[in-house]
């Protein structure tokens, strides 16, 4: 998964980097035409250890939502099985491989007959997209992008809907 993230260093030389000017900070051309703007994603804490940032010596991964975030802190949080950002809950790598495996869970595990026609809503944390979907006892899956990294709500659309950060 480490290969799905993108990381840079703070020293290195400027042929290496390019500044953003919507992000206020400078990354590796590696993230030039694929990095995800956040304003000002540089100045602030890490979300894990609350060292801000911007100062930081430490080695800084840039995450798939564009949220920023040490490394070490990343890698702290995947020892303890934690793959979402710690600040919009989007997947922080790509989870495909994952999602296969809990497809054969879920298939796997058939539901009690007096769940099997019990229905949710859910809000997906990748997509931001609300459905209604089968409850399942693992894990429910969204329609929209097939990712498990879904929340079960209260109502459909109209109660859960949210802003994205």
């Amino acid at each position: 998964m480490l290969d799905t993230l993108f990381s840079f260093f703070r020293t290195g030389g400027i042929d290496n980097f390019f500044h953003c000017e919507k992000c206020g900070c400078c990354y590796s051309n590696v993230l030039k035409d694929s990095h995800h703007c956040v304003e000002r994603a540089m100045h602030h804490n890490c979300p894990v250890c609350f060292e801000y940032l911007f100062d930081s010596t430490m080695d800084i991964s840039v995450l798939h939502c564009g949220h920023t975030i040490h490394l070490e802190c990343l890698n702290e949080m995947r020892v303890h099985h934690h793959f979402s950002c710690p600040v919009c809950s989007r997947s922080a790598c790509d989870m495909t491989d994952a999602w296969q495996k809990l497809d054969q869970e879920v298939a796997a595990t058939p539901m009690p007959e007096f769940y099997q026609k019990k229905m949710v809503w859910i809000l997906c944390n990748d997509c931001g997209a609300t459905s209604s979907v089968r409850f399942h006892v693992l894990a429910q899956k969204c329609p929209g992008c097939s990712s498990y990294n879904t929340r079960e709500t209260r109502g459909g659309p109209a109660t859960a809907a949210c802003s994205r950060v």
